[in-house]
Formats: C-alpha cells, structure tokens, sequence
C-alpha cells in the first residue's frame, strides 16, 4: 500500500465539517457541523471529547491538503528506488537517500522538468519577472533571489516560467527542488553539492521554508553556492521567515521579490477583466471564485475569497500559521513571543480580523479591546439616514436586531469579545501584529496631511489592508448575517435590494479610494512625486498628487459611483481650499473626480477620469 492510499483510508476515518459553538444560557456548548447530501446536519459534542474531535478536524484538514499536494504532483515527483547519487547528469529525477548511501532531497531535472514547467510557461508572466530573468542571466552574483509572499500570488509559477524560458542548453544545468516539511537544510545541501560537482549552474528550491532549520542555517546558501558561482532562486509561503533570516542569517546576501500585493493593472492583465468591482471583490490572490455563505464546506478549497469560511482559512492558514511556523522555528521559538501567546490561545485570527474589519485600520489597543461593533453596519446605519433623497430615507438598520446580526457576523469571522478570550491584549500584541502585517506585505499606509499642519503621530497616516477580496468578504458576511434578521426579512425585495446595495456600495467606495491612493504611491513615490489624503476643517480631499520638481499638484476625489454630479466636487471647487492648497504645495494643475464612469469633462469645470483606465495608466502619470 503506497503513502497516498494510506492517507486517504486516515481521510476517510476522521470528521467532516467544522465546529461551531454557541451560548446557550450562558454556557458555551460545542457542536459538529458538516454537509450531507444538500442538507447541514449537526451533532453536539460532550465537553470530554472536545478536544479529540478538535484535533481529528485539524488532522482531516492537513491530510485534504497533503493528498491534493502529492495528487496533483505524482506523476512528477514519483521517487524511485533504483535513482541513487550515481545517476546525476544522467536521469531527470536525482534522488538520494539511506537506501542509496547519501542523505538528501529529491530534485527533478531533465525531461521530467521540460514537462513540469511546459503549461506554465505559457502563461503571462508578473510584472516582477524580469527581475528574476536578470538575476539569471546577468552578471555574477553572490546573492541568492528570494520569492516570497501569502499563498496563491504566483511564486511557483514564477520559478517554473524562469525555467521554462531558459534555452535548451542552459535548462539542461538546471534543477527544481520542491521542499517539504520535515527536510532538514544538511540534506538540502548535500544534494545542492553533488548536483553543484555534477556541473549544475542553476538551482530553483520551491517553499524552503518548510525546512524546519531554514532560518537559522540559510546562510551556505549565498556564502558557499552562489558565490561558487551558481544561481539560487528560492521560494516560500513563509513570509516572515524569510523577513527574519534576510535580517539574520541572509542579511545582505539576497535580491528579493515580494508577490503578495498584485495591483489592478497586473490583475487586469493576469485575469482578463477590466472591473474594478472585480478586483474588489477577489483582488489579492490570482484566483477568482464566487460567494455561497450558506455552504460550510468549500467547493474547491484552491478559490480564495469565495465565501466567509474560504476567506477565515485564508486568514488562518496563509497568515496565522505562517507566523506560528516562524514562531516555532526561530531561535527555538524564543522570538515574538506575545504572538505565539495569542496563536496557542486560539486568538490570533480574531485579533487580525478585528483589525481588517475597523474601517478606520487604525492600530489602536481599543480597536481590540472593546466590544465588537462593526463599522461597515454603523456607516451604512448613517447613511441610510442621511440619504439626501426623503424617499429613500430608511432607520431600518435601527430596527433590526443588531445584536443578533453582530453575533453571527462574529461567528463567521472568528471574532471575540475581550470577555470571551483568555489572553490579555497588550500594546505589544498590537505592535508585533502590525510588524508582521508589514512583513507580510499585507497592509500599507497611505500618509494623511493637515491644513494646519497638526496632527499627533496616530493620525497621520491611513492603514490600508492591501488584497482587496479579504476586506471585501468580511462586508459580504454582514450582508448575510442581516438576511438572517426577522425584521429584515419582512422587507419588500426591493426595500432589502436597496438596503444591500447601499452596504456594499459604501464597503466599495471606501475601498476604491484605499485601491486608488496605494497604487498612485507605489507608482509615484519613486518619482518625484508625493501621493497623501489632505484633511481640513469639515472634509478632505481624498487624494493630492504633489510633484515635488515642478512645485506644482493634482487634486482627486474619488467615488464608486458612475454618474457626475457636482455635489462630488464641493470641496475641489471651494476657493478656500483652493488657496490654502497653492500656499502648501504650489499651483494647481488639475482637479478631477475618479470613479467608474466614462472619461469626461463636467460642465462645472472638472474633469472625471474612470477609474480602470486611471489605475491601468498610473504608471505613465506626468509623462
């Protein structure tokens, strides 16, 4: 019986479904939960079996994930006995173990490479490619290329098309090592040196951070191989471990590429859709996929975003464990440790998605210390309110059952109260949950300037969470969570339509000007210019471009709608702002409104630009 058929009989012996807990008269009871057939069936769980259930859940869910691994890798990867050291330069698998004398890691050269790196090939590349083609075919170097960032950016296929566009001639010096938990970095250097006499000149080691001992051995990677002359690509999920072996035992020794923030212009060229919603909705990962929250099982678990339990595994399995691992690795797990407090408390997914839900992403201790409330149903609750239109006008959001809609918006996102968690939130927490957030490359900021020049250190700049499809689901969770409300169910349709759209439209606007501001930076700081929210007196101007050269500037506001409407321009055209803006930052060179209608000039003297050709030309601004 093979390792796969071994698995799937384990696979078949353990639980389905997930676990689900409710209070019921102030006592928190555990139930199983699974689909069966169409339907949710549900059994409870005795306080004694608990944890035996727990663990069988966390086991089925790491065996679906190795299965699919070795599945979908085995006619590849198939290691045969009768491939020893001896057959190096002459087979296209290289596999050393015991049973042949040397103690190594398996690698795949040759034909069986040709074919693993065919299909990808042809697909578009990232923007970042050509930084690995240069690191490849330029000059000597004894730095090694790191490709890291969360799951699902692209990094694999990357290292595949690097190969897979090498001549003939030159892949004939190349091997692919896909490493896997539980290797050691002696092994993987062993085959890197045999491979090395052998006369291989180009190694490309897919997921190194699974080797326990990476962090704290990596550096024979850059002092011994590369600067012996080879190339070294490198790839891996673990994000934090790279960002602390970089600042250790790789510390100026590596070019890197980070593929966690995809921006639209690449998501436009990748996916082949030119909608902004789109990236809203599914932007952060080069995988698109559908919502269905009354669904506990996924579909297809390789979709992120797709509904609210995809988007909490994402949060849990390409963030929280990816610190854990580090946590682990590091030093003996004698680093970071208030977040390992938080991990083995079961707490730090809810930290993360507090501070992704805050509409403010504001890194503040209260931001997690006080009662939940969520901020897309409070802004949503004014606006209803404030509606301009009488007709449309509603309080409907201040008859429902708020607590009820918050409780089970809390369910789904894994959220707890202060009350609810064992462990005690500290300013360190918050401070080592942003550090890690930035080494992730999952938030950034966007620096927010004041008419008076004030402003104390909290407020001066906007965080931003930088995959738009993470932010966005946790909006799609209240929407459902309020479908669930007796009260809103007695709704006409179209007065619950309304109420939806205007939720999710908010949710989109906010998030356009977030998607609008960090890409004009990421474009535009390197060049002369500077990109910052200004704030006044009674409103603000959602975007300035300031280009520092010329002494001159652009005003922007942006809006999710797709109609002109001059109330949009009230502050743009406002003479006072106007003034005050030419003292700081020189004269004006244009002011317009960003937003997803057609590109035009308003009767009103300003200009509306749309948004998908704005983002996709940022790049050319000023030219």
């Amino acid at each position: 019986m093979d390792i796969v058929e071994k698995l799937r009989i384990e696979l078949a012996s353990l639980p389905k479904g997930y676990i689900s807990n409710k209070t019921i008269g102030g006592k928190v009871r555990h139930y199983l939960q699974w689909t069966e057939n169409g339907k949710i069936k549900s059994r409870y769980i005795k306080d004694s079996e608990y944890e035996e259930i727990k663990a069988k859940i966390a086991r089925r869910k790491e065996l679906a994930e190795l299965l699919k691994s070795l599945e979908k890798a085995a006619p590849l990867l198939a290691l045969e006995p009768s491939f020893t050291a001896e057959t190096v330069g002459e087979g296209d698998i290289v596999s050393y173990n015991a049973a042949g004398g040397y103690n190594g890691i398996a690698a795949i050269t040759g034909d069986r490479l040709d074919r693993l790196v065919a299909e990808p090939s042809k697909l578009d590349t990232r923007d970042c490619f050509s930084d690995i083609e240069e690191y490849l075919h330029g000059p000597w170097s004894p730095r090694i290329m790191v490709v890291y960032g969360l799951r699902r950016t692209g990094k694999t296929t990357l290292l595949f098309q690097a190969i897979g566009k090498m001549d003939g001639e030159t892949r004939k010096k190349a091997f692919y090592i896909k490493a896997q938990k539980g290797q050691t970095m002696a092994g993987l250097y062993n085959t890197i040196d045999r491979l090395s006499k052998a006369g291989y000149k180009y190694a490309f080691i897919d997921e190194i951070t699974f080797i326990d001992d990476f962090i704290d051995t990596a550096s024979a990677l850059a002092d011994i191989y590369a600067a012996g002359g080879m190339k070294i690509v490198v790839s891996g999920t673990d994000s934090l471990g790279f960002w602390l072996a970089e600042r250790n035992e790789l510390y100026d020794r590596t070019f890197t590429i980070h593929t966690t923030r995809i921006s639209f212009a690449e998501h436009f060229r990748l996916l082949h859709t030119d909608d902004i919603d789109d990236y809203i909705r599914f932007g952060g990962t080069l995988r698109a996929g559908e919502y269905d929250f009354d669904d506990p099982e996924l579909r297809d678990e390789s979709v992120s975003f797709r509904d609210d339990e995809s988007t909490r595994r994402y949060i849990d399995t390409a963030i929280c464990r990816n610190i854990q691992h580090s946590l682990k690795c590091y030093e003996s797990g004698t680093r970071f440790m208030h977040l390992k407090e938080l991990y083995d408390a079961h707490e730090l997914t809810n930290a993360i998605n507090r501070i992704i839900e805050d509409m403010n992403h504001r890194f503040v201790l209260s931001v997690l210390k006080d009662d939940f409330r969520s901020g897309d149903f409070s802004l949503a609750e004014k606006n209803l309110l404030r509606e301009r239109n009488p007709a449309l006008r509603t309080n409907i959001l201040q008859t429902v059952d708020r607590g009820k809609i918050t409780e089970r918006l809390m369910q789904i996102l894994d959220i707890k109260n202060a009350s609810e968690t064992v462990t005690e939130l500290k300013p360190a927490h918050i401070r080592e949950i942003r550090a890690y957030l930035e080494a992730l490359d999952l938030i950034d900021s966007i620096p927010v300037r004041y008419a008076s020049g004030a402003g104390d250190e909290d407020d001066s700049e906007n965080v931003v969470v930088t995959q738009p499809g993470m932010r966005y689901c946790q909006a799609e969770a209240l929407v459902w969570s309020l479908k669930k409300d007796a009260i809103f169910a007695e709704l006409s349709e179209a007065e619950k339509d309304y109420v939806i759209e205007k939720i999710l439209d908010d949710v989109k606007g906010r998030m356009l000007e977030e998607i609008v501001l960090t890409e004009a930076k990421h474009a535009l700081s390197g060049r002369g210019f500077d990109v910052f929210k200004y704030q006044f007196i009674g409103g603000e101007i959602d975007m300035i471009v300031y280009d520092k050269k010329n002494g001159s500037c652009r005003l922007y506001e942006i809006k999710h709608g797709t109609v002109p409407v001059r109330e949009q321009c009230r502050h743009l055209l406002d003479e006072r702002n106007s003034g005050n803006i030419r003292r700081i930052f020189g004269e004006i060179a244009g002011k317009a409104v960003i937003y997803r209608g057609e590109s035009m000039c308003a009767e009103w003297g300003v200009d509306y630009l749309n948004a998908n050709e704005f983002l996709r030309g940022i790049r050319d601004f000023g030219e």
